[in-house]
């Protein structure tokens, strides 16, 4: 299984940018897709995730800011950052969790996730 995230780089405040994460190795539509910001030595922070792409699940701190989307044609998840805060500086991680309920809510713990990308660093400055 390999997640390859790509996108980052470094933008003002306000700013935006957008993250792409290719999967390959598993099937891509029986899984939930999560993007968490990833600290050295810390838990991964949940941002967004998604199920369908009107099924989505996001922070509150990027609510209204970050819209993650998925193409399952193309087995890649995205998200799209807008009004980028300086506070978004981080490395951000892909991440799958598998469906294993047709009712379950897209997670938010990163513990669900049982695959994981490298990251792509994204900085915004003031």
């Amino acid at each position: 299984v390999q997640l390859q995230a790509s996108g980052g780089g470094s933008v003002q405040a306000g700013g935006s940018l957008r993250l792409s994460c290719a999967v390959s190795g598993l099937i891509f539509g029986s899984y939930f897709m999560g993007w968490f910001r990833q600290a050295p030595g810390r838990q991964p922070v949940f941002v967004a995730g998604i199920r369908r792409n009107d099924n989505t699940r996001y922070a509150d701190s990027v609510k209204g800011r970050f819209t993650i989307s998925r193409d399952n044609a193309k087995n890649t998840v995205y998200l799209q950052m807008n009004s980028l805060k300086p506070e978004d500086t981080s490395v951000y991680v892909c991440a799958a969790a598998p469906i294993r309920s047709i009712l379950a809510p897209v997670p938010t713990e990163d513990y669900h996730y049982n695959a994981w990308g490298q990251g792509t660093l994204v900085t915004v400055s003031s």
